[in-house]
């Protein structure tokens, strides 16, 4: 029994490869539907990579993150994926640690049929910490030049080196891509690669190209600020709010004072009338009896002058 139970008869299970692009040309599209359901999505038990450890994984999820937040940050259809079976017509299949291809859908694939996508690979990294150096930095620099893919790039972790090929236009055959004060360029992303504190970053211009939990930490940092802010905020308005308080109730306060200030005004003003009006009654009072005690004298004084008139003799 095969490897690999999916079976069509465009297909040998025994060294599945897509069609050559003759082959392919000739296809129904029900038959290239069997072919692309039939390709395998993973190596034979016996070519399989032995897994590599959490450097690898940590390296290679890192570019395919910060490439694929990158880009559709800014907009650019560029499609980002990591160790994709990869079939090139009548080749065998491959699947590089990162690959991009520029100006396609990316919704995500099982794998990447050239016929069926009708286009190659336009960019690969491979990320070498303890596989098959002959592999990476020989043997694969041929083959991809052979295929056509524009670029190829392998980040060396075990020895901290960033190496870079590319193909010219009409050659068949890879040139190194040299660095420019510690970067690499890669004309097919748009990007400078480097390696930065034993890790690969991407650079758009002078700027870095930010992984999502540098982002996240950005985010988690403005949240915390912007929190402080708010609360530093609250706690003012909080503390003005009291100020205001506590000067409404002192101008109420004050207020009142007034109002019973000017009631007692009024207060001692009636009380001052009051006194005003008794004084000028018992004066008025007065007079009158005054009036009355000398009217009353004037005629006690008439009644003695009578009376002495009298008694005196008659002359």
């Amino acid at each position: 029994m095969s490897w690999w139970p999916r079976t069509s008869p465009l297909v040998d299970p025994e060294d599945p490869r897509a069609p050559s692009a003759e082959k392919w040309a000739t296809l129904s599209e029900e038959e290239r539907a069997l072919v692309l359901d039939a390709l395998p999505s993973e190596f034979p038990p016996d070519e399989a990579s032995p897994p590599e450890g959490d450097e690898h994984r940590r390296a290679k999820e890192m570019a395919t993150d910060a490439l694929t937040t990158f880009f559709e940050r800014i907009g650019r259809r560029i499609y980002i994926s990591a160790e994709l079976p990869v079939y090139y017509p009548g080749e065998r299949m491959f699947a590089p640690d990162v690959i991009a291809v520029t100006e396609v859908s990316t919704h995500p694939r099982k794998h990447w049929t050239v016929s069926h996508e009708g286009k190659g690979l336009d960019f690969i990294l491979e990320i070498l910490v303890s596989g098959r150096r002959r592999k990476d930095l020989v043997e694969n620099p041929a083959r991809y030049a052979r295929l056509g893919v524009p670029e190829y790039f392998v980040l060396d972790l075990g020895r901290q080196v960033l190496r870079g090929w590319r193909l010219q236009p009409g050659e068949s055959t890879y040139h190194s891509v040299l660095p420019i004060r510690g970067t690499l360029s890669s004309r097919v992303l748009g990007l400078e690669l480097s390696l930065e504190n034993g890790r690969l970053r991407f650079h758009f211009g002078p700027a870095s190209i930010p992984q999502s939990h540098e982002l996240i930490a950005r985010l988690e940092q403005a949240v915390v600020e912007q929190t402080q802010k708010r609360q530093e905020e609250a706690l003012a308005l909080e503390q003005a709010l009291e100020q205001a308080n506590a000067q409404l109730a002192e101008e109420a306060r004050l207020r009142a004072e007034e109002a019973r200030l000017r009631a007692e005004e009024a207060r001692l003003r009636a009380e001052e009338a009051r006194l005003r009006a008794e004084a000028e009654e018992r004066v008025a009072q007065e007079r009158v009896q005054r009036e009355g005690a000398e009217e009353r004298l004037v005629q006690a004084l008439q009644e003695l002058d009578r009376l002495r008139k009298e008694r005196e003799p008659p002359r």
